[in-house]
C-alpha cells in the first residue's frame, strides 16, 4: 500500500511522462482515421505506464525510462488491435498501391500524380482515398509485427535512428543521404508534410492548417509520401 508521500511521487512521476505519452500518441495518430481519439491513445498510454510502475525491476539492463516508453507504446497497439483495425485487404492495398506508383513511374520518368495512380489502380478519386486511410491504418500493426525495439519517438524524417517512430523504423536501414534522395524527389506537398510533422513537430491540425487541408487529406498525403518512398528504397524495405 502506498503512503501519503509515496502517492504524491507516483503522481508526480505520471504528470512528468505525460509530454512522452503524448508524442507517443502523437507518432501514432497520423496514421490513423481522424475519428480515432487523440484523448483515447493518451489514455491506453497512460494505463501502461501505470502498468510499468508496478512491473519495473532495477537491475534489469534497462532504464525506467525506456521500459516505461516500451510499455506505453505497446499499451497504445493493444488498444488499436482490440478495435480490429486491420482488415485483411490492407496490405494487398498497399503492395497495389507501391506497384502503381512502381509502374507509372518507370512509364513517366517523374513522380506519379494521384488522378494517375487512382486511374492505374482502376478507382475513382473517393475509393482512392479510401485506399490511403486503409494503407494508413495498415502501417502501424504492419511495423509492430515486424518486430522492431520499441523506444521513445524520434521523428526527424531523415534520421536513420528509429526510435519508437513506425515512419522512421520502416526505413532505420537506409543510409542517410539515400533517404534524403528520394525525401527530395517527393512533390513538394507531401515533402512539406514530412517536415512539418517530423521535424517541425507540428499535429495533423496544425498541418492541415499549413497545407490547407483536411486531417483525413494530411494522413491520405502521409500513406501516399511513405508509399513513394517505399518504392524509392526497395533494398532497404
Amino acid at each position: 500500500m502506498y503512503t501519503a508521500a509515496g502517492r504524491m511521487e507516483r503522481t508526480q512521476t505520471i504528470e512528468g511522462y505525460m509530454p512522452m505519452i503524448r508524442r507517443h500518441a502523437l507518432a501514432l495518430q497520423v496514421r490513423l482515421p481522424p475519428s480515432v481519439d487523440l484523448d483515447d491513445l493518451i489514455q491506453a498510454g497512460t494505463v501502461g505506464l501505470l502498468d510499468a510502475l508496478e512491473r519495473f525491476e532495477t537491475g534489469q539492463g534497462a532504464t525506467f525510462a525506456t521500459y516505461a516508453s516500451q510499455r506505453v507504446h505497446g499499451a497504445m497497439i493493444d488498444e488499436l488491435r482490440s478495435r480490429d483495425w486491420l482488415p485483411r485487404s490492407v496490405r494487398r492495398g498497399a503492395r497495389e498501391l507501391a506497384t502503381a506508383i512502381e509502374h507509372l513511374e518507370h512509364r513517366l520518368g517523374r513522380a506519379p500524380r494521384e488522378r494517375e495512380i487512382a486511374a492505374e489502380l482502376g478507382l475513382s478519386t473517393e475509393d482512392y482515398h479510401a485506399l490511403l486511410n486503409d494503407v494508413n491504418n495498415g502501417l502501424i500493426l504492419s511495423y509492430q509485427e515486424e518486430g522492431t525495439p520499441e523506444s521513445e519517438p524520434s521523428r526527424p524524417a531523415a534520421s536513420v535512428d528509429a526510435g519508437g517512430d513506425p515512419f522512421a523504423a520502416t526505413f532505420a536501414n537506409a543510409r542517410r543521404e539515400d533517404l534524403m534522395t528520394a525525401i527530395d524527389g517527393l512533390p513538394e506537398r507531401e515533402r512539406m508534410l514530412l517536415g512539418l510533422y517530423y521535424q517541425e513537430d507540428l499535429n495533423l491540425k496544425e498541418i492541415g492548417v499549413v497545407l490547407g487541408v483536411t486531417e483525413s487529406r494530411v494522413c491520405q498525403l502521409h500513406s501516399q509520401a511513405v508509399a513513394r518512398l517505399r518504392k524509392a528504397l526497395p533494398a532497404y524495405r
